[in-house]
């Protein structure tokens, strides 16, 4: 049997590109496609797709909770995450909230079919560079040997940037990401569905751990960070 295939994202051009690899492969077939969680949730039940190819930023969701509800939803379904976000900072992210593969979308692809029948078979798939990354946090602690990621950061630091980032829990990183994105403080309340001094205090936290002395530090560094992403990507 082909391996069962729903794609979600809210960019039409990467949607269909990824739809049309789906639909190229012999062994895989597309059975819905998704540009909000809502929909997802409705081809979930329509078309039982074995694995989830997901972008965890869209307009009516964010972060990893889409991941953990699809799968909550589907405890069977295989979800791979595709994003323009950097492994270094989400890849385990994703991992645990029970994702079973990470690639960016500047990889090909080739790059996600693989990870989807990687997931298929119940194995973890990573990109070389972020399972590397991985490995070398495991061996060698945060950053690994070296590791300049995250350079650009205030002060120059980038593996203390790194660090920061690493600290951060999922619900500060996404407050940090939405900053990084130019909302304003009630834009990012609603969006996550939390109170206007829940998404304050989470800032406060951020800014704190990434050892920054003021909000408009802040929020300069998360749109250098979310800029640099969208340029790699």
């Amino acid at each position: 049997m082909p391996i069962r295939v729903a794609v979600v994202d809210d960019h039409p051009a990467v949607r269909d590109a990824v739809a049309r690899a789906v639909e190229a492969e012999p062994d895989m077939a597309l059975v819905g496609v998704a540009g909000s969680a809502a929909e997802a949730f409705d081809v979930l039940r329509e078309g039982h797709p074995d694995v989830a190819v997901v972008d965890i930023s869209l307009g009516d969701a964010h972060g990893l909770d889409l991941v953990q509800n699809l799968r909550a939803e589907a405890d069977t379904l295989a979800v791979v995450v595709f994003s323009m976000y950097d492994e270094a900072v989400y890849a385990e992210r994703a991992l645990r909230a029970g994702a079973l593969g990470y690639v960016r979308k500047s990889e090909p692809t080739s790059t996600v079919t693989e990870a989807i029948r990687a997931a298929a078979d119940g194995e973890i798939y990573l990109a070389r560079r972020a399972a590397s990354r991985l490995l070398a946090r495991v061996a060698f602690g945060a950053g690994g040997p070296g590791d300049r990621s995250g350079d650009g950061a205030p002060g120059g630091d980038g593996a203390a940037a790194r660090t920061g980032l690493d600290e951060l829990t999922d619900r500060e990183m996404s407050v940090f990401q939405l900053l990084g994105q130019g909302r304003p403080t009630d834009d990012i309340a609603d969006h996550l569905n939390l109170s206007r001094k829940t998404v304050e205090t989470y800032r406060r936290r951020a800014k704190e751990k990434l050892g920054l002395g003021s909000v408009t530090e802040l929020l300069q560094f998360a749109i250098r960070w979310t800029y640099a992403q969208e340029e790699d990507s």
